[in-house]
């Protein structure tokens, strides 16, 4: 397990752009954290990678946002409202695994039906500095 310190928001956003250099199509990446922890930021991070830094907006009640960088897509879900998995397949996300990068906000909640390996990056912030955040990395095999 890796673990990156983020002393402020950019930080976020730096240390993910440079982690989305070697992301390719068929890559899950789990962002797991309380609210606020930096989730969205780390997407937006990526994002600025592919050139798309403009385009994000939260997929809270959309479930999934698509982006397209030329050759990938980037599909960006929200799973905070789905009661279960049962509930993510029925909305076909589990198609989306193999045509794309999938970054994949509360993806605790449906980790029973993710294809593995897939990364799990858990954000944790310090109630006594409030841009400071840990990044967990680590690969489920």
């Amino acid at each position: 397990m890796d673990t990156f310190v983020a002393k402020n928001e950019q930080d976020t956003i730096d240390f993910a752009e440079k982690f989305a250099k070697k992301l390719k199509v068929g890559d899950i990446i789990v962002l797991s954290g309380e609210l606020g922890s930096g989730k969205t930021k780390f997407v937006q991070g990526v994002l600025k990678h592919f050139g798309l830094e403009n385009e994000i907006s939260s997929p809270t009640f959309t479930i999934v946002n698509e982006y397209n960088a030329g050759e990938i897509n980037i599909y960006h879900f929200d799973v905070y409202r789905l009661e279960d998995s049962d509930e993510f397949y029925a909305m076909g996300g589990d198609e989306l695994f193999s045509t794309g990068i999938c970054l994949i906000e509360w993806g605790e909640m449906i980790e029973d039906i993710l294809p593995k390996p897939y990364t799990k990056i858990t954000f944790s912030k310090n109630d006594d500095d409030v841009n400071y955040r840990e990044l967990k990395i680590e690969t489920i095999e």
